[in-house]
């Protein structure tokens, strides 16, 4: 099982471990497009820090930020699962797993980012600021630019297993699931149902949205449970006690859209 996650915009500060290793990284066939990235953004940020606040949209409070982009190539290390911080990853909470669970997530874990295109838990990457929404004066919009690199290193990445897409939107853009891989594919949404004057009312809550998120992918490594394919995943995780709803897809080569309804919002 391969689960994609999208990163957080707020992430821990670097660590005292060595400088970035660029060739440590997994997926090293996202090497030179990572390098491209990674040079531009430095440049940007070390030439004219007005511009670079425009370009990566912070506000006059998150000014520090560039500062760490200056820094990507000295600052300190930790794994990106220490890095990425928030929601999904508090509930997540990856320090306290057991170790099985920890082997499990390093293996399937593939967190999605702008900068790195993506990058499995346990790499070890500096704190850097750079969403997948950005466009950069000389690459273009991120999300556009990773499409091809991502293209060739995915479907290896995939390997013959479900994939467990839980990125955002701006994330999605830069890799969709297509053909045979398409159809082991799994994308979940999470609903709030509530009843309002007596009829069932559903939304998607964005903060309770990751947090159930982050738990499902939690549990899911617990339990050790291994489903091979979409179909599998709904039995599972309605094993573990979840709401799903799950929609096959209508054709051939498209991902399968599973809906996780909660009651309670917490």
């Amino acid at each position: 099982m391969l689960v994609l996650l999208p990163p957080s915009e707020g992430k821990a500060a670097s660590g005292r471990g060595a400088p970035l290793k660029p060739e440590s990284l997994s997926l090293p066939g996202l090497a030179e497009a990572r390098a491209a990235v990674l040079d531009e953004l430095v440049e940007l940020c070390t030439a004219d820090e007005e511009k670079a606040r425009e370009v990566l949209g912070l506000s006059e409070g998150l000014r520090g930020e560039i500062t760490k982009n200056v820094e990507l190539r000295t600052a300190g290390t930790r794994p990106a699962g220490e890095i990425y911080t928030g929601v999904l990853y508090d509930a997540l909470d990856l320090a306290s797993l057991d170790a099985a669970a920890k082997r499990r997530a390093g293996k399937s874990l593939l967190v999605f980012s702008g900068l790195w295109g993506a990058v499995r838990v346990g790499d070890r990457i500096p704190t850097y600021r750079c969403s997948m929404g950005v466009k950069l004066p000389g690459l273009g919009a991120l999300g556009a630019y990773w499409r091809d690199p991502m293209a060739r290193v995915m479907p290896q990445a995939a390997g013959d297993g479900l994939v467990l897409d839980l990125r955002s939107s701006a994330y999605t853009a830069a890799w969709k699931p297509k053909g045979e891989v398409a159809q082991r594919t799994a994308s979940v949404r999470v609903l709030h149902s509530q009843l309002v004057d007596g009829v069932e009312k559903r939304s998607v809550v964005s903060h309770f949205n990751k947090a159930t998120k982050g738990r499902m992918v939690r549990d899911l490594l617990v339990s050790g449970a291994r489903p091979k394919g979409p179909a599998e995943l709904v039995e599972t995780l309605r094993g573990l006690g979840y709401v799903v709803e799950a929609e096959a897809p209508a054709r051939a080569g498209r991902a399968w859209s599973l809906d996780v309804v909660v009651t309670e919002i917490h």
